[in-house]
């Protein structure tokens, strides 16, 4: 491969491998690192880095944090650094034509999802919502629009039954500087054209909020395994915990379903003794097994059931 200037984009912690791959590397110049700006995070809301500034800084990198990648500001910041490429991956802003256009061979974007499926922001959690049974990373050559560009490169993984948002990211965050590593060489020689995504088959994968992970009892168990495994770590499951007049909320951060026919009403507790708690649903039964009540700490169920004792016939979520 000859040599290569690079100009990296991202953010969150899904970019660290590809950057940290991308530095280490003895033909690769990593001329600048693109994040965006600090944010408010934690009890006290103090300015906090994103990842993959703290991982420039720690790799010695120049790093940039523009509020907006269209300001003509930076744009005039990059063509003064005269990449041959931009990556970008989990950098979180749409990057105007004028970006686009800048290095020679174009910018790459490292993206979740098989493409077309699951365009957008949270690929990984829609992917685990609906129980897809594989995902993987696409690597594109980026246009104008949100992820549509054509395909340099694909690579897939099957989805465990235990998978979760946070083990699903990492894993498919190592594939992803994995596939760009060893994409690259063929890519900046012209051995590899990129090609059109497929038209058939794109959704979008909307951004996932707090109210995502409010358990609705009278959806399927499976459907509900799905979302607390999808949602966690962020923004997690949760339910409302029967405590007299004051409910308290409930946190679920590992439960499995179990196909059992039950004629209740969704959300009745089934069995909170012997330090099991079952959860009748519109279809089937959830176990909860680990859980964090309002105020308390994470904790397997058997335990917080001994603090916090349930009678059958309770009823979470009100």
């Amino acid at each position: 491969m000859p040599e290569l200037a690079v100009v990296y984009m991202g953010t969150s912690s899904f970019a660290c491998p590809a950057l940290e791959a991308l530095a280490r590397h003895p033909q690769i110049t990593v001329r600048a690192v693109v994040t965006q700006p600090d944010r408010p995070r934690g009890r006290r809301l103090q300015p906090q880095p994103p990842p993959v500034k703290e991982l420039a800084i720690a790799l010695g990198l120049s790093w940039s944090q523009p509020a907006r990648a269209r300001e003509p500001s930076f744009i005039e910041e990059l063509k003064a650094l005269q990449p041959d490429l931009i990556v970008v991956a989990s950098y979180g802003q749409l990057l105007p034509q004028a970006i686009l256009d800048l290095p020679r061979h174009g910018c790459l974007n490292l993206h979740a999802s098989l493409l077309p499926k699951y365009r957008g922001a949270a690929p990984i959690q829609w992917a685990l919502l609906n129980g897809d049974r594989e995902t993987g990373v696409t690597l594109m050559k980026m246009d104008a629009g949100l992820d549509t560009g054509d395909m340099v490169a694909v690579r897939t993984t099957p989805i465990q039954p235990g998978d979760t948002a946070l083990t699903l990211h990492d894993r498919l965050a190592r594939i992803g500087a994995e596939l760009l590593m060893e994409t690259l060489p063929a890519y900046v020689t012209g051995r590899i054209q990129p090609v059109p995504q497929p038209q058939e088959g794109a959704t979008y994968a909307r951004k996932i909020t707090r109210e995502d992970g409010a358990i609705c009892w009278s959806d399927d168990a499976a459907r509900i395994a799905r979302q607390v495994r999808a949602l966690t770590p962020w923004p997690g499951t949760h339910t409302q915990w029967p405590d007299g007049d004051r409910p308290r909320l409930l946190k679920i951060w590992q439960a499995r379903a179990l196909d059992r026919a039950v004629e209740v009403k969704p959300g009745t507790v089934l069995l909170p003794e012997a330090g099991r708690l079952q959860v009748a649903c519109g279809q089937g039964v959830i176990e909860v097994e680990e859980a964090q009540l309002e105020g308390g700490k994470r904790l397997p169920v058997a335990a917080l059931l001994a603090g916090h004792p349930l009678r059958e016939g309770d009823v979470l979520g009100g």
